[in-house]
This record gives structure tokens, C-alpha cells and sequence, in this order.
């Protein structure tokens, strides 16, 4: 839903995948947007295959129930061997999964078009008398401790219902192909050393990274770094919080292991674009970066963008300082619950970007928490139903064609390299050296210079 946004935080979101066993959520109903009236919950959630009520209170529990069975208003009991009751968070808020399976498959849901999400006749109850409520019992569905589902508060401060779509499926063949193999993962890094820009004037590409806050742009650059490092290693300050915690502009060479020569490319990182006006990266200053005004090390002020007369200003910056192609790196967990401001603000800096002939690519991230089971196998990327929904939804969101889009996999936890991840991470550096390649086709070809 447009402009409706998921109260789920990302851990949240994966304990409930697990709960459910690798699934993807849609957002059908919000209370608090809808209104807590079962007939509108009807009118939004009936017929629309397997769904998960999520409810709130004011003691920072998370609980609800899950149905594989659609809700038709029927007006009688629907059987559901597989659902259940639920507890995401417990006391405090602190994170503690429980699940309560049906014991009586008969009477899983009760299915009333004057109810709300119903289960077991009264083993769980939400929108209670058309209110934000809920009414709790245990009985011959659903056995367990009321307490210990809600802590004792039938008060609801929120009450969701998602649409839940299977994602531990995979198609039967990849719909793009890629070698995973050792030999491939050193054929692509060969490639990339071995690059050299056709323009003297430009020995080495500027790829500029943009993104929401917490995407990954920072951890891309980690990430590919580390791959030619040859261990996990971060440069630049990454992390997650509500704003950017990059706020320098950084121009990062990256080195051909520690000691070795710099590569010809230079990933250039920038604040987190944020969702209100006046925070993180300003779309004027992007003018600035891409045509190299801006130095390195320079502290961004989302007041006030760089100007002529500003210290530090680059005034006649060559074609070596300016922006050779531009990554967006969007995460692809969120893409669907993108709030509507800060999506107009993206599509603000792609038109921005086409203004000036740069040619774009976006890298989805965190594909690992888009289908878990990719946490396994990442080979099966291009194989996951729900990768590719995602990467189908971020091309209509951002007006963008499919071809220019890529997942990735960046290194957070990990404290090893592996070459499944290094091989997405370099085919994704790859196309972005060959779309630079495409843009400094306009300028006109330079001979080399004879040896004296």
C-alpha cells in the first residue's frame, strides 16, 4: 500500500519469517490508517490467500496468529491444520519467540464478517467490539498461558494484517546465468586490475554510491574492498541509525591487496538520503559532486549546499574529478514499504542524474534477508521468486529497467570471505566499470602520447 508503512522493524520481520518458515509479507491493513473495524479488515484482507495479524500493546508486546486459509466471511469455522498463535515480543519489548500451533484443526479460524482476525472461537480475538482491543482465552484450539501471549494487556496501540507469500520456492532454472566457481571469482578481479580507461585523462573511474539511509552504500565499498584485501575489512564507517552515519564526502581508491597498486576505480560515498527536507543529502549538492566541485573530506551541511565562493570549493574541476556513473544502492527488504517522500526524492535524483548523461545502475541489497534461504546458498539468487519480485518492484518504483539492476550480498557479520559473495559483489563492480566505459564514449578519444 502507497504511503502505509510497516510498523515490523528488520529483526522483527526476520524472527516472524522464521516463525512462518521463510515467507515474504505484504501489507493489507493498518488500524491505525483503516480504522479498527472488522468490516473494513474484511473488505481489505478476504480472498486474499494466506495472511498474518500482527497486534501491538502499550507493554511493548508483539503477538497474533497466522492462517494459510483465506478469510471469505463465511460465517463459520474455516480448518487450518497449520496455523497459530504467536508471540514476537514479550515483556519490555525484548524479543522472545513463541509459537502456539492448533491443536484442533477444525476450529482454527472463525470466520464472521462483523469479527476481526479470529482464531480458534475466541483463543485469540483482534478488533474486539470494533475497538483497539483484543480478547484472549485458552481453550480446546489453542492451549497456552494468556499471559504469556500478551503480558495481561488486551490494549492494542496497533493491529496489522499481511498478505504472506511463500519464498522458500525457487524457479527451476537461474534467469541469469553466473559461474560460480574459484576460477570465475579471479577471472572477474583480473579483469577489473586490468581495466584501464581509453582516456588518458582519466586513469581511474569515479563511481558514485547513493542511497537511503542504512541501504549498504558504505558496506559496498567495504565489502568490495575486502574482496581485493583478501580478508573482511571496513574503511569507511558503516552502520545503522535514524540518520546518516556517513557525513563526510569520501573518495575511497580501492588497493590490489594491503600493499598493492590502487585499482581503476574510486568509489565515492556520500550522506544517506533521508526521507524530510533540510536532512542528509541535499539533491543540489549531487549537481556539485557529479561535476567535481566538491573535495574530499568535505563536510557535508544539509543547511546550506557547497556554493563558488565556499572554502574548498573545487572551482575548474577536470573530467578525472567528475562522476563517471552513479550506483544507487537500495535496500531491497524495504522497497515495497518505501515511504512516499523519500521514493519522490529518489526519483528527484535519477532525473537529476539523467540531466547530466551519467549512466545509472542500482545494487539491491541484502537479498539474504529477502529470501533466508539465499543465507544457505546465496548461488540460488537468480532463482528466488521473491529476489526477483523485488528487483521487479524496484524497476516500477524507480523508473528504471530491470537490466540495470543487480543484488548483492555485502559483508556484515561475517569475519571470512566467501567466493559465492565476492562473485556478486564483482560482477555487480564489473557492469559499473562497463556503464562508466559507455559515458566516456562521448568525449572525444585521445591519442596516446609518443615517447619522446
Amino acid at each position: 500500500m502507497a504511503g502505509v508503512k510497516s510498523r515490523l522493524t528488520q529483526d522483527e520481520v526476520k524472527q516472524l519469517q522464521h516463525l512462518l518458515g521463510s515467507r515474504q509479507f505484504s501489507l493489507l491493513y493498518k488500524a491505525s490508517v483503516h480504522g479498527y473495524n472488522a468490516s473494513v479488515f474484511h473488505a481489505k484482507c478476504d480472498a486474499q490467500g494466506p495472511t498474518v495479524a500482527v497486534a501491538y500493546n502499550g507493554s511493548g508486546y508483539i503477538f497474533g496468529g497466522f492462517t494459510r486459509q483465506s478469510y471469505v466471511s463465511s460465517g463459520g469455522y474455516i480448518s487450518d491444520e497449520k496455523a497459530f498463535l504467536f508471540r514476537l515480543k514479550g515483556k519490555e519489548g525484548v524479543l522472545s519467540p513463541l509459537k502456539i500451533p492448533v491443536k484442533t484443526a477444525s476450529g482454527a479460524i472463525y470466520d464472521y464478517s462483523s469479527l476481526g482476525p479470529n482464531f480458534g472461537g475466541g483463543a485469540l480475538q483482534l478488533l474486539n467490539q470494533n475497538a483497539a482491543a483484543a480478547a484472549t482465552s485458552s481453550n480446546n484450539n489453542y492451549t497456552y498461558n494468556v499471559a504469556d501471549l500478551h503480558g495481561n494487556d488486551l490494549g492494542l496501540t496497533e493491529c496489522e494484517v499481511y498478505r504472506v507469500e511463500d519464498i522458500s520456492s525457487f524457479l527451476e532454472s537461474p534467469w541469469r546465468k553466473i559461474t560460480w566457481t574459484i576460477e570465475e571469482r579471479a577471472k572477474i578481479m583480473e579483469e577489473i586490475r586490468s581495466y584501464k580507461p581509453y582516456l588518458n585523462s582519466v586513469p581511474q573511474i569515479r563511481i558514485l554510491v547513493l542511497g537511503p539511509v542504512g541501504a549498504g552504500k558504505s558496506s559496498f565499498f567495504n565489502s568490495v574492498n575486502s574482496v581485493f584485501r583478501g580478508y573482511v575489512t571496513s574503511q569507511a564507517i558503516a552502520g545503522s541509525d535514524n540518520t546518516s552515519v556517513t557525513t563526510q564526502y569520501r573518495a575511497y581508491p580501492v588497493k590490489d591487496g594491503r600493499d598493492g597498486k590502487p585499482l581503476p576505480i574510486i568509489f565515492c560515498d556520500t550522506m544517506g538520503i533521508e526521507e524530510k527536507s533540510g536532512t542528509g543529502l541535499e539533491i543540489e549538492e549531487v549537481s556539485n559532486i557529479i561535476k567535481g566541485h566538491i573535495p574530499d573530506r568535505y563536510q557535508f551541511n544539509p543547511a546550506a549546499t557547497l556554493r563558488p565562493d565556499s572554502p574548498g570549493y573545487v572551482q575548474t574541476p577536470s573530467l578525472k574529478d567528475q562522476i563517471h556513473c552513479v550506483a544507487f544502492i537500495i535496500d531491497g527488504c524495504k522497497i515495497e514499504i518505501l515511504p512516499e517522500k523519500l521514493e519522490d526524492k529518489l526519483k528527484q535524483l535519477r532525473r537529476k542524474v539523467n540531466q547530466f548523461g551519467i549512466p545509472q545502475h542500482v545494487l539491491l541489497t541484502k537479498v539474504d534477508e529477502i529470501c533466508p534461504d539465499l543465507e544457505e546458498d546465496i548461488q540460488c539468487v537468480y532463482k528466488s521468486k521473491a529476489v526477483e519480485k523485488q528487483m521487479r518492484i524496484t524497476a516500477e518504483k524507480l523508473g528504471i529497467p530491470l537490466a540495470q539492476i543487480v543484488p548483492v550480498k555485502n559483508y556484515c557479520s561475517e569475519l571470512d570471505l566467501s567466493c559465492d559473495v565476492d562473485i556478486l559483489l564483482l560482477s555487480a563492480v564489473r557492469q559499473l566499470i562497463r556503464i562508466a566505459e559507455s559515458y566516456l564514449d562521448n568525449f572525444p578519444f585521445e591519442k596516446p602520447k609518443k615517447e619522446p
